[in-house]
């Protein structure tokens, strides 16, 4: 066999790899989103500790690395086990987000993140309830399901940290 020959049949095989690993992950999209959620929610997390002068916004930042850590960590394993490439950074979107808190500072930076907040667990809630009730992976089914309580307990600790700073829902 010819080096061009090799290369189209290592192209081919290629390619029909790829869509082995898409068939057997018909939930790849909420794989994506909750492995970069999960990534931003620590950084956020870690960023919320190192800028807020607040205890209570500190503390749930603490919560969000610790939490968010070892959810990842699940999450990581199922996708290895079902052969999943997780993206590695969260999305330009959520890296935006953290750029412009990083440049806030003092009550303007605590508000900021406190919304945030609230609106990402708002969100993720619905994704992980759909995910839980309609997808087709039962490993990400599970995940979801077993994930809710977690996000539900987020949200509301982040509406009673809110609502002792009078910082009104987003």
């Amino acid at each position: 066999m010819n080096r061009l020959t090799r290369l189209a049949i290592a192209a081919v095989v290629s390619c029909c790899a790829a869509v082995s690993i898409a068939a057997e992950s018909p939930d790849a999209d909420f794989y994506k989103k909750a492995a970069e959620g999960g990534m931003a929610e620590v950084e956020m997390g870690k960023l919320a500790q190192d800028k807020s002068s607040n205890a209570n916004v500190k503390d749930f930042g603490s919560m969000m690395v610790s939490d968010h850590s070892t959810s990842n960590e699940k999450l990581k394993a199922i996708a290895a086990k079902k052969n999943v490439k997780l993206p590695t950074s969260p999305s330009v979107a959520q890296m935006a987000a953290k750029t412009k808190l990083e440049v806030m500072t003092g009550a303007t930076f605590d508000k900021s993140y406190i919304k945030g907040m609230m609106q990402d667990h708002q969100e993720d809630i619905q994704e992980f309830e759909t995910e839980a009730n309609s997808g087709k992976d039962p490993d990400a089914k599970a995940f979801a399901a077993a994930s809710l309580p977690m996000l539900k307990a987020h949200l509301k600790k982040i509406q009673a940290v809110a609502a002792a700073q009078g910082v009104d829902a987003p």
